[in-house]
């Protein structure tokens, strides 16, 4: 055990250690957990990536989905979060389990989405959240079902930069998160989150 994951037997890690630990136990993949360094329960703004990536789940991994993970989807993370504050901030994915490949089947699109009610109940101070790419984008109704406002994005990674039709976006994607962020710490309590 690293000392990273002995970080997650902290308060505001221990429930969502359980809701990744939980996942890992329905045998669809390898689910990698929450970063301890990362707001965790008394987050108010969840970026909703796509699937987990080698860098957090193959040998070596960190095992995390962490902004800090050596790959290029995560720097440009760090670089767009870099002006907000890590406390406020945790990071998740649409489909939470790695499988062995990067593709996303319309299957698996459907049972992630299924998971994150389950998510959002352990995330009370929830004011926002970022859906980036188009996997997370499909949890917009599921996000505003339970009073989540969201903030479409394009995915960070570089494949989405190169794409000619989400160019423009990616290199919008620091204004749009910082936008999200205001909006995360200006919005009152969501109807029935419990908080004021």
């Amino acid at each position: 055990m690293t000392p990273r994951h002995a970080l997650l037997a902290q308060p505001h890690m221990r429930p969502l250690a359980a809701y990744a630990a939980g996942l890992r136990a329905q045998g669809r993949g390898t689910v990698p957990d929450f970063d301890p360094l990362d707001g965790g329960t008394g987050a108010r703004l969840l970026l909703v990536l796509e699937k987990p990536g080698p860098g957090a789940v193959l040998p070596g991994g960190s095992g995390f989905v962490s902004r800090d993970n050596p790959d290029p989807t995560a720097r440009t993370c760090r670089t767009a979060l870099a002006g907000i504050p890590r406390a406020g901030v945790v990071i998740w994915n649409a489909v939470p389990w790695w499988n062995g490949r990067m593709t996303l089947r319309a299957g698996e699109r459907r049972a992630g989405l299924v998971e994150l009610p389950a998510l959002l109940a352990l995330l009370p101070g929830l004011r926002a959240a970022i859906l980036a790419g188009r996997a997370a984008g499909g949890a917009a109704g599921v996000m505003q079902a339970h009073g989540v406002p969201v903030f479409p994005s394009v995915h960070p990674s570089p494949q989405a930069r190169a794409g000619p039709a989400s160019a423009a976006g990616w290199l919008r994607i620091p204004e749009l998160w910082a936008a999200a962020w205001a909006a995360a710490v200006a919005a009152p309590s969501p109807s029935g989150r419990g908080l004021g």
